[in-house]
């Protein structure tokens, strides 16, 4: 005869427990996730002169406004074709909030702000300075171990991030510089932060499934902040700003922002905010030939830099 023993209480709450947490959803593989990181590198790089341009003729709180009310819109409709539209599980609404306000509100706020006093190649080096932040938050939170290739990467990339940004080369007295500065460092902070966050958490919807409510948290907070700080008298309807918008909106918010959440998830932490120090060298090439910035030898010493950090980033992951 079977053995008839009861089941401890203890067991049985264990049992219930277990039963009751639905299962993770998969992340990436890893050669999916390389090459959407690519894609982002080079979306994102090759964005920082169509922003600046776009501000030209919109203030900068109605583009952060428009682009993520135009990313919204796509994603609602992306995961409504792909079957993935739903509301998101009470467990992963916290990633939902702070996704929308971290990675997308307050990163899309300082940096469009920003770009009215700091030059576009500039901008999108300190932006990305997510690695000072990013790297002693992994190990402490997330237990990541920082190898010496990867330690040696961040020192290269973070020392060609220092030769480009020359503290030396702006003027400390004007307010208007030291605060589009400052904000892009805030903005590298907020994206850090969350990079640890996304890492950690254990997913339960997919990332397509999620996008659209994270979106809809940001336009919660950027619509009501663009209506109250800003007069829509000053947008200049041309058609260059509508392209902007049209790159911006579809591309630059609602397939990047999906993509760097898919990849953060697949990717370790420190791997992900080193490997991002490539879109500030995009950003500062794609500058000098669309609005004709600077290329100077200390330029090009730092791109040298970045490139070389990377490289060794990305032995220390093959090794592994």
């Amino acid at each position: 005869m079977p053995d008839a023993s009861p089941v401890s209480p203890a067991a049985a709450r264990t049992a219930e427990t277990t039963a009751a947490i639905p299962p993770a959803s998969a992340p990436l593989g890893r050669a999916a996730a390389v090459i959407l990181l690519g894609l982002v590198v080079l979306l994102w790089g090759g964005n920082w002169p169509v922003m600046k341009t776009a501000l030209r003729d919109m203030p900068p709180v109605s583009f952060a406004a428009s682009r993520m009310i135009l990313g919204m819109v796509t994603m609602f409709i992306v995961a409504a074709a792909a079957g993935q539209l739903r509301l998101p599980s009470r467990h992963d609404r916290p990633i939902v909030i702070w996704v929308g306000l971290l990675q997308m509100a307050t990163f899309l706020l300082c940096i469009s702000i920003a770009l009215q006093h700091v030059p576009a190649g500039r901008s999108a080096i300190l932006s990305y300075t997510t690695p000072l932040w990013v790297v002693p938050m992994a190990v402490v939170v997330l237990g990541e171990r920082l190898t010496r290739l990867k330690a040696g990467g961040l020192v290269l990339g973070l020392a060609g991030v220092a030769v480009l940004f020359n503290p030396a080369a702006f003027d400390w007295t004007d307010p208007q510089v030291l605060l589009g500065n400052g904000l892009l460092l805030l903005a590298a902070l907020a994206w850090a932060i969350n990079m640890v966050q996304v890492r950690g958490h254990r997913w339960e919807g997919t990332p397509l499934s999620l996008a659209p409510w994270q979106m809809l948290v940001a336009v919660a907070v950027l619509l009501p902040a663009a209506l109250l700080l800003e007069d829509v008298r000053e947008v200049h309807w041309t058609g260059s700003l509508l392209g902007c918008l049209l790159y911006n909106g579809p591309i630059a918010t609602a397939f990047c922002f999906w993509a760097v959440v898919s990849v953060n998830r697949a990717l370790p932490a420190i791997t992900m905010s080193l490997s991002t120090l490539a879109s500030p060298m995009v950003g500062l090439l794609v500058s000098s030939w669309w609005l004709g910035e600077a290329l100077t030898l200390s330029n090009l010493s730092g791109l040298g830099l970045i490139a070389g950090g990377l490289v060794l980033v990305a032995l220390a992951d093959r090794r592994r």
